[in-house]
């Protein structure tokens, strides 16, 4: 997510009924809110509602109604309504006999009603009648009607401060607090028939979290989301997720974020989780006695956290906790909490969520992988010779030990050639770069062989290169953990940082009382000192000393490895390996931005042509990322190796056309706006994944065009046939036109464009505006 100052483009969905024509292209010119800004609204009134915390916020069409809570006095029972496009807060309409006042209880929306479950009631200000409840309320935001649902059969115990969600028209309540033990058991009832609903507890399977209270659920791509919240001793910043249709739970690994990539957020309670399209943003709440502020997102495709960074212009709101939170179209909305000094807030805040289509670049490299399509480089393994497919592109890009040996491999396959045919041979491949030839139809791949790896860890290294990942190894399965530390002794041959990092990582996560014997025991075989050095401390730590020595595992060990083990239980702690800033390496895209900005290029296989003029190019890094180069090289290639670059009838700037190879290469999308037009249609024409890059162009040309830009898309517009982009070009230009005529690019400008220049001058001034504008011009 980009954490520049941008403005919110309406979103772009693929049309292939339409023409690929820019023609089509429909601008929207603002006013727009600004991405990730935060915007304080209009507090909450006394005489309307009070400042509150531990309540609940639920979105309905265009207004946010807030129920319940506590005032630092008294619990509350009331029913506000804020409406997101007024600005207004007035209480809602109610009728029937509500919930009694209570806080820490649940609220969701099913269909055209609010449904309220739970939660603390009592008198707090006297302390008396205090107990936890299990009712079920029902609001009807059209009648304004409060029902009570009676529930015949089991019910869940009582409990506040759970978590609550609707799926597949149920209500699902999990965990909380029963006034004696944080629960962590699963209920739901069927929303759809209020005469026949009754409670099911869910049986649970997977890594269930602990039992825990104050913590918020989220749903997002039919799963629900925890994270963190109260769970005493065990309290931790993981994240699960719950598989509905299994009743599945998985703990979302972290030992893929590199150190030196954004960690999880802090632990914490009292603070809020929503979904929004793939993302999940979790604010605020109590971090180990501090209140925190900062907005964390997680995506829920590449499994990554990062903080996001507000706009310029935010008016970010202070840390809190059991503030409650709600997604109205692209926006959050946060209402109240408690703040410092044990404050009540009556505040609204609403965050700007930005809503473009993911980067596909890991997919789609992956893909390339997994298809093993167009491969051009086949490695000959280890003694048993056994062979591994790649396209030397990606290798290349990615992997300098492997280059050389390419290189190598490749002088020689030269050298052989010219031998054969009776050329003299030349030494190195230097040189300017040159046409390529094409490929002949069933020649052979390049041939490279590395004696030092065997196939299985070198697959894992390679999936590495494609997609800056690697599997994780299955919890408790040894041989898994024995494969990543073959992996890691391979990176460690081709200086491949970023996979070394990765490998110890997820080695160190995995160690446990069952495997540590075997993974200390193939470290020290080969000579993998910091893995080897983890395993000791872990070993001699005092709540594992005597488990470990007590196993099988232990009497098989080398007699040198337990008198390491028994010397390093005597001594005290050491520790080889201080914290030091740590050497990530280079990620996939900045490795292929190099490739494209001239390390590549004597690895060019293809020749793009723009009016004529060539660019060398590498097919397999075409075809990965757009099925219409993928289509062409695989059925109609060029005899001559060259392809014609058009989008369409119409051929792109050479700048534009940068800028295309920029996003395929790496996933830019930064451009100046007249590229913008350009490329607008390139994701239908080209067959890319998806149309990030043209929701980006509609953004860019929507929110960028400046007067010092003006000419330049107005050259584009014209070029391209987007009628209402010049006609908003041409407005600018007349409404700014003592600016626009200092411009030295107006003189370059065609005679049918200045023509139209003059004609909208005419149309748009007075005589008298034009006289007055005389001696400036």
């Amino acid at each position: 997510m980009s954490c520049k100052s941008t403005k919110v483009a309406p979103s772009v969905e693929f049309d292939h009924s339409c023409s690929d024509s820019v023609e089509y292209l429909t601008l929207n010119f603002g006013p727009f809110e600004t991405v990730h800004r935060w915007r304080r609204l209009p507090p909450c009134d006394e005489f309307v509602g009070a400042r509150r915390s531990k309540h609940t916020v639920v979105a309905y069409r265009d207004a946010i109604y807030v129920f319940g809570g506590d005032n630092g006095k008294n619990m509350l029972n009331d029913l506000l309504r804020f409406d997101v496009k007024d600005c207004s807060w007035c209480r809602a309409f109610t009728t029937g006999t509500p919930p009694a006042p209570r806080y820490h209880h649940s609220a969701v929306v099913y269909g055209s009603s609010m449904f309220v479950f739970g939660g603390y009631t009592g008198d707090i200000y006297s302390n008396s009648n205090l107990k936890n409840k299990n009712d079920l309320f029902e609001y009807k935001f059209a009648t304004g009607q409060w029902t009570e649902w009676k529930v015949e059969g089991s019910l869940p115990v009582a409990r506040s401060a759970h978590g609550a969600t609707v799926y597949d028209d149920k209500l699902w309540i999990f965990a909380g607090y029963d006034g004696n033990a944080r629960l962590n058991d699963m209920w739901t009832i069927s929303l759809q028939d209020r005469e026949h609903g009754c409670w099911e507890e869910m049986d649970q399977s997977g890594e269930i979290p602990p039992s825990c209270c104050n913590f918020p659920v989220a749903v997002c791509r039919d799963k629900m989301f925890v994270f963190s919240g109260q769970s005493g001793a065990k309290i931790t910043n993981n994240l699960f997720q719950f598989e509905f249709k299994g009743h599945m739970w998985t703990r979302i690994p972290t030992e893929h974020l590199l150190r030196g990539s954004p960690p999880p957020p802090q632990r914490r309670y009292g603070h809020t989780m929503v979904a929004f399209d793939r993302h999940l943003y979790v604010f605020g709440g109590a971090a180990d006695n501090t209140l925190p502020n900062e907005l964390h997102c997680y995506d829920v495709d590449s499994q990554s956290w990062e903080v996001i960074h507000p706009s310029l212009d935010s008016e970010m709101p202070s840390g809190r906790l059991f503030h409650a939170a709600a997604v109205i179209h692209d926006a959050m909305y946060i209402f109240g909490g408690t703040v410092d000094n044990n404050v009540r807030s009556g505040e609204m805040y609403r965050f700007q969520f930005s809503c473009y289509p993911k980067c596909t670049l890991h997919e789609d490299y992956g893909k390339l992988w997994e298809n093993r399509q167009f491969c051009d480089v086949e490695f000959i393994l280890g003694e048993r010779e056994e062979r591994v497919l790649g396209h030397i592109a990606i290798v290349t890009a990615r992997c300098q030990w492997l280059r050389r040996k390419i290189l190598q491999a490749r002088d020689r396959q030269r050298q052989k050639a010219k031998q054969e045919s009776g050329e003299e041979t030349e030494e190195g491949s230097g040189g300017p770069w040159e046409v390529p030839a094409v490929k002949p139809a069933g020649s052979q791949n390049l041939e490279v062989s590395i004696r030092e790896a065997e196939a299985q860890p070198f697959q894992v290294l390679m999936q590495f290169l494609y997609t800056d990942k690697i599997q994780y190894p299955r919890r408790g399965h040894v041989q898994d953990v024995l494969l990543i530390m073959d992996v890691y002794k391979l990176a460690l041959s081709f200086q491949l940082s970023r996979l070394e990092q990765l490998c110890v990582q997820y080695i160190e996560a995995s160690v446990d009382l069952q495997n540590v014997l075997s993974v200390c025991e193939n470290a020290n075989k080969l000579q993998l000192d910091q893995l080897k050095e983890h395993c000791l401390i872990f070993v001699v730590k005092e709540s594992h000393f005597n488990q470990v020595i007590m196993t099988k595992e232990f009497e098989r060990l080398s007699t040198q490895l337990i008198v390491e083990i028994v010397r390093r239980k005597q001594q005290s702690p050491l520790r080889l390996y201080p914290d030091q800033p740590v050497d990530i390496g280079t990620s996939l895209v900045q490795d292929m931005k190099a490739y494209l900005e001239g390390g590549g290029l004597d690895f060019c296989d293809i020749v793009l042509l723009l009016d004529g003029h060539p660019r060398p190019a590498h097919q397999v890094i075409l075809a990965a990322r757009s099925s219409y180069f993928e289509a062409m090289f695989r059925s109609f290639m060029p005899l001559d190796g060259q392809v014609n670059i058009s989008i369409g009838e119409m051929v792109p700037s050479k700048q534009a056309f940068e800028s295309m190879l920029r996003y395929i290469y790496y996933g830019d999308v930064n451009m100046p706006p007249e590229d913008s037009l350009y490329l607008f249609s390139a994701p239908y024409y080209y067959g890319f994944s998806n149309n990030r890059l043209q929701a980006y162009c509609k953004q860019n040309l929507e929110m960028n065009v400046t007067v010092e830009n003006v000419l330049q898309i107005l050259e584009a517009a014209d070029k391209t046939q987007a009628l209402d982009m010049k006609k908003h070009c041409l407005h600018i230009i007349v409404h700014q036109f003592i600016k626009v005529s200092k411009l030295p690019n107006l003189r370059s400008l065609s005679q049918l464009l200045l023509l139209d220049i003059i004609e909208s001058l005419a149309t748009h001034i007075s005589d008298k505006q034009c006289a007055e504008m005389g001696p400036d011009i």
